[in-house]
């Protein structure tokens, strides 16, 4: 197999063993960065020289007996949110672009300080708002199994870098499926991390302190194993909590698939979903079950799911929202006025959100956490859920007009882009940990993910659980032309 395909924990066993050098192996990586880059805009930030420093010092210490950790020598790249210092993370706003940190976040520490070699950052939708990746900083991001088609987002180009062997390990960041998503539609794992374990204040918001409702960052990888070391290495309390507080993941209960009790939700009355996707996760379950996982297809949290999305999307939106310019708000109070008229475009659903009180928000929270509990007595009974992680495979690149007015194919008809939400929502509006996992390719031949729900802090069981998937019904499969 190239090096550069292999798992960033086969990476590093292959420099302790001497196979292959830091340097040589960032040779190869850079390689195939000049090869494929061009054609997929996936890496848009580039810091090789340094990281050819940084290489041949991880060389060095290796030869002097000393290692710097799980990740020595490992090339990477991170999501350009990620405040990396002396590098730009616009978010691709251009009013960033020289913007220059001189701290890093303390998720990029924690990856540096395990060793990693970083080498460059990867491309994302303005603010982080779109399933799609592209910004007037940094271009557009193609997908690997076809240029015509998005890599997803808002960590896109995180997802394409490893689904073409540009990295074997990303830093991405999730509040409405934005590393699951980009998994599912490259063909690749990504991890959301139960809310609050993964330090992510400021991301996103150059000098902001706070940490935004909902969002999570987390790791992304060709590999269930990958995933559990980079959760490892980029968890745990941070900031003021780092004093006292300590994470403390517990194993998964279970070792076999038999033991496994899984419920599983295909479809939803709250998203048109497309027959190819269904039908390639229908048979996957199918494959699940013959290993002996326990499967029951009927079993949901007491949940009302049409009210459940209701309040992500309003909590969402009031978290986003905190971004908006004071010169925004009159425009977003008028399209709350027409949600309270009966308006239900997402246009009215931004601006209820955005405009909410902290009265009207607090009443949302409680909601949310009656529904926090309802998942948790669902899973005394049930190890997982396992569902969708949107309704569609990757779709084409469409650029047109503002995000609430395009819509895709589903089934021959055309579909609010913004109704494959739904999946985002139904685990991330709660907190929950969810994993993807790949899981095939559909009729059409293009990738989908099976997304795995976990209880609270029981990430180390979601990502078991594609393992599981990986080593029995096969994982990661390079794109064609990629292999």
């Amino acid at each position: 197999m190239d090096i550069t395909l292999a798992s960033a924990l086969d990476q590093a066993a292959a420099i302790r063993s001497g196979a292959i050098s830091a340097i040589e192996l960032l040779d190869a990586t850079i390689d195939r960065y000049e090869r494929f880059n061009p054609v997929l805009n996936a890496v848009v930030v580039e810091r090789i020289d340094e990281a050819r420093v940084r290489a041949g010092e991880a060389d060095a210490a290796f030869a002097a007996g000393e290692s710097w950790g799980p990740l020595h020598g490992i090339p990477m790249t991170i999501k350009e949110a990620w405040v990396w210092m002396g590098t730009p993370s616009t978010s691709g706003h251009p009013h960033l672009a020289d913007w220059r940190p001189e701290k890093n976040d303390e998720a990029v520490q924690r990856l540096l300080d395990a060793g990693a070699v970083i080498y460059g950052k990867t491309n994302l939708p303005v603010s982080m708002a779109d399933w799609q990746t592209f910004n007037p900083v940094y271009g557009t991001t193609s997908n690997p199994w076809n240029p015509d088609l998005t890599p997803g987002g808002s960590s896109g180009g995180a997802a394409a870098a490893l689904a073409s062997g540009m990295t074997a390990l990303e830093l991405g960041s999730d509040i409405g499926a934005s590393i699951r998503n980009p998994a599912h539609f490259c063909g690749v794992f990504g991890h959301k991390p139960t809310f609050g374990i993964v330090p992510i204040a400021g991301h996103g918001a150059p000098g902001d302190p706070t940490t935004l409702d909902i969002g999570v960052g987390g790791p992304m990888a060709r590999t269930a194993a990958d995933l559990r070391m980079g959760l490892d290495i980029v968890a745990g309390a941070g900031g003021l909590d780092a004093v006292g507080w300590r994470l403390d993941l517990p194993e998964p209960r279970w070792q076999r698939p038999d033991q496994i009790r899984a419920a599983v939700m295909l479809v939803s009355p709250c998203v048109v979903q497309d027959d190819e996707l269904t039908d390639q996760l229908a048979a996957t379950i199918e494959s699940l079950a013959s290993l002996g996982v326990q499967i029951d297809d009927a079993a949901r949290p007491d949940i009302d799911l049409e009210r459940s999305h209701e309040i992500y999307l309003a909590l969402l939106r009031a978290a986003t929202g905190t971004g908006y310019p004071e010169d925004a708000l009159p425009e977003q109070r008028t399209q709350a006025d027409r949600f309270a008229a009966g308006a239900r475009d997402y246009r009215a659903v931004i601006g209820r959100g955005v405009t909410l009180s902290h009265w009207e928000w607090a009443a949302f929270h409680r909601e949310r956490e009656h529904e926090r509990l309802a998942w948790a007595a669902f899973f005394e009974d049930y190890d997982l859920l396992l569902c969708p992680t949107a309704a569609s495979a990757a779709t084409p690149h469409d650029q047109e007009g503002e995000r609430p007015d395009r819509t895709i194919t589903v089934n021959g008809t055309q579909q609010p882009a913004t109704d494959q939400l739904f999946w985002a929502g139904y685990s991330c509006g709660v907190y929950l940990p969810g994993t993807v996992a790949p899981a095939g390719l559909t009729r059409s031949g293009l990738p989908c993910g099976l997304q795995i729900v976990a209880p609270h802090l029981r990430d180390y069981e979601s990502i078991a659980f594609a393992g599981i998937m990986e080593r029995e019904l096969g994982g990661y499969q390079a794109p064609p032309g990629y292999g």
